[in-house]
């Protein structure tokens, strides 16, 4: 959709409830747009003085009906959430109620129904949020863990926006400095002093975006981490997985090999989200399907973030040496000694030559269950630490920054050979690129997907 006709979109006013779906003691409707303060003058009979809640009748305006009792809100624009007048109904939330209300705004003419994020879009269009901000609402609203929700309300109210606008606009002065060369060129000792006083700025703000795409603790919080369980055919691997998730989610049979693909399992440890995969048996498969399983098993376990090796302790102690799974995570492997209560002897899942993490439990009867989440939890806090500061958790903002680092990369590599042009070229590609991060040019490409993960009233 273009900028044209988003703009010719906004001449529309529309309307939905913003407080959720399903019956409620409250419900919330916004309506937004040039039909707004006439649609709550139609309603309620009145138009409250800028917010500040009032108590209202409201009336269908075919035959004058009471529909509902409530409070009745006006924010004209552009100081309102979306940058438009704005209107808000708070009333009883029962379906028959806001179906009612909804279809007297819709009598009137000139308002439909919003669309998924729309309420958010056209704030982002006027100017009230950057993208940053629209993304960070989003996580906000979908947050199911209180580090996801501690991060998403740092992106939502700015703080990324923030930093990558200071980003920018370093950059900017630095490209000023730059021009000023080119600018100046008659003079002698104009164009060296302006390359001498960018340099050092530009060296500082790329090592900013270095550590910046480096750091992937937002991403971890934001996304999970994930756990692989992994070990030998009847270890008590899918036990073990049912335990942590407290509920049967996995196939469990004495007979080798019942695993066959990966089931992941979403859970909330400790405040944390953590995705674990229950993989299949590792050992020479027997049929082309388990031989499959184990394939796609090994892929995501060089994936994941973590490893468990579960071992059955009741067939004796585990091996001296770690086990060959491939490309396990550097120093992120960790024995877990499974059955201890069918074990021969006391078992504390201690071994030589295992430098990481070893616990030792029982799914059957709990025990050491608690210490594993406990562990858990701990090994996610620490990785995804600190990320109450703004960081780059999406896709789309590591695609920016990295493409704003290498041209700014381009730009230091090449400072003795590049003229003043090429160098302004080259920052200029890169606060461009750290321009549509936050939406302040070239955006019309990535609207929907930003605003496609809203609900309806957002």
């Amino acid at each position: 959709m273009s900028v044209q006709q988003e703009s010719a979109n906004q001449a529309t006013t529309i309307a939905a409830v913003s407080s959720g779906a399903g019956a409620s003691a409250v419900a919330v409707i916004r309506v937004s747009g040039p039909q707004a303060g006439p649609a709550l003058q139609t309603l309620a009979g009145m138009l409250p003085e800028p917010r500040r809640a009032r108590l209202a009748t409201l009336r269908h305006p075919a035959d004058g009906a009471a529909l509902d009792r409530g409070l009745v809100l006006w924010f004209p624009g552009p100081r309102s959430a979306t940058g438009e007048d704005l209107a808000e109904l708070q009333i009883h939330g029962g379906p028959a109620v806001v179906a009612a209300v909804l279809g007297a705004l819709f009598s009137l003419g000139g308002i439909r129904p919003a669309e998924r994020g729309e309420f958010s879009r056209r704030a982002f269009l006027n100017g009230r949020m950057d993208l940053t901000e629209a993304e960070g609402l989003a996580d906000l609203i979908s947050a199911e863990t209180e580090g996801q929700r501690r991060l998403a309300f740092a992106h939502a109210f700015g703080h990324l926006g923030q930093r990558v606008e200071a980003w920018r606009l370093r950059l900017v002065r630095a490209m000023a400095l730059i021009e000023a060369g080119i600018d100046f060129a008659d003079e002698d000792d104009v164009p060296a002093e302006a390359r001498a006083l960018a340099r050092p700025e530009l060296q500082a703000l790329l090592a900013e975006l270095e550590a910046a795409l480096a750091d992937r603790r937002g991403a971890m919080m934001r996304e999970g981490a994930v756990v692989a369980i992994a070990g030998l055919p009847n270890a008590g691997k899918s036990s073990l997985i049912n335990a942590l998730a407290a509920r049967d989610v996995a196939i469990v049979s004495d007979e080798p090999g019942t695993t066959r693909d990966v089931l992941e399992v979403a859970l909330d440890l400790r405040g944390h989200k953590v995705t674990l995969l229950d993989t299949a048996g590792l050992r020479d498969a027997v049929g082309k399907v388990e031989a499959e399983g184990i394939r796609r098993a090994r892929h995501r376990i060089a994936q994941a973030d973590l490893v468990l090796w579960v071992h059955d302790a009741s067939v004796g102690r585990p091996p001296f040496a770690r086990p060959e799974i491939d490309a396990a995570p550097a120093g992120a492997l960790w024995l877990v000694a499974s059955k201890i209560d069918a074990a021969t002897d006391e078992y504390d899942g201690t071994v030589p030559g295992w430098a990481e993490q070893r616990l030792a439990l029982s799914a059957a009867t709990g025990a050491g269950v608690d210490g594993l989440v406990d562990a858990l939890a701990g090994f996610v806090g620490t990785r995804a630490s600190g990320t109450d500061h703004p960081a780059l958790i999406r896709a789309r903002h590591r695609r920016d920054a990295t493409e704003a680092a290498c041209h700014v990369r381009t730009a230091m590599s090449g400072w003795d050979g590049l003229s003043d042009e090429l160098l302004a070229e080259e920052l200029r590609l890169a606060a461009r690129a750290l321009g549509r991060m936050t939406g302040v040019i070239g955006v019309e490409d990535v609207l929907d997907v930003v605003f496609r993960e809203f609900c309806i009233g957002k």
